[in-house]
């Protein structure tokens, strides 16, 4: 039976942990708001979570939307550090725990920059952990900088951006990352869906997993509006949909 209003688990930082704990709130609020749009009921959680809290969350979830933050422990992914600002390794255990259930329910995922990455990591990816030009200004301290992606045609996240252009073509987005995925740091089973140029060389800004299940990952962030094309209004309504349906070994309770 189809969901109406699905509880759409959004993992975000400890608020009180941030240097600007204001401006914290308002980044983990917006993730709450694009789902709220199309629909759903975001259940936010964060690494302070008691066990129980992730069980009840994991275990009546519809959808996971991963959101962006700190970096990702390297030792995640079986590097020495070459070049991470800051991470945070029980973020990392709770995102693990969080993406598990969803693989084991099958849920639908959504990453969104560390999000992104962090899906790339647990499905056995590795990532590059520093690309120039593509930091820009902290969000809440001037514009956001910017930059072209090319959409790969035919790829699901491509038909969802750009149904008129037969699923390919390029956008401009906003840029707050300073950690990547080339093409050699896609984890198995992955498919690049959106490229961007770095000094590095082409990096992946969008993936999906093939197959029925919505996985998608991001590497720009879609919930700051005010400097996002509009497209992307229908990747939420997208994922929120996708949570409303029913999927094999879900269960509510």
């Amino acid at each position: 039976m189809a969901v109406s209003r699905p509880r759409i688990v959004v993992t975000v930082g400890v608020v009180a942990r941030q240097a600007e704990p204001g401006i914290a709130a308002r980044k983990n609020s917006l993730y709450a708001d694009g789902v709220r749009r199309h629909g759903g009921e975001p259940v936010l959680l964060d690494a302070t979570a008691s066990p129980d809290e992730r069980r009840a969350a994991f275990e009546t979830m519809d959808g996971l939307l991963l959101s962006g933050g700190a970096d990702i422990d390297p030792s995640r992914y079986g590097r020495p550090s070459e070049g991470p600002q800051d991470i945070e390794p029980d973020r990392d255990q709770l995102e693990a725990e969080a993406w598990a259930a969803a693989e084991a329910r099958g849920v639908p995922v959504l990453g969104i920059c560390r999000g992104a990455q962090a899906v790339n990591v647990f499905a056995g990816g590795t990532l590059l952990q520093h690309v120039d030009g593509h930091g820009g200004p902290a969000y809440g301290h001037g514009p956001a900088a910017e930059h072209a992606v090319r959409l790969v045609p035919a790829t699901r996240l491509a038909r969802i951006l750009s149904p008129a252009n037969v699923g390919g073509g390029v956008l401009r987005v906003n840029t707050y990352h300073h950690q990547a995925i080339r093409a050699a740091d896609l984890a198995p089973g992955l498919v690049a869906s959106a490229w961007a140029m770095s000094p590095a060389g082409d990096i992946v800004e969008g993936f999906e997993a093939p197959g029925d299940r919505l996985v998608i990952g991001v590497q720009c962030h879609p919930e700051r509006v005010e400097s996002t094309p509009p497209a992307f209004e229908r990747l939420w309504g997208f994922f929120v949909d996708a949570a409303r349906g029913p999927a094999v070994g879900r269960s509510r309770t």
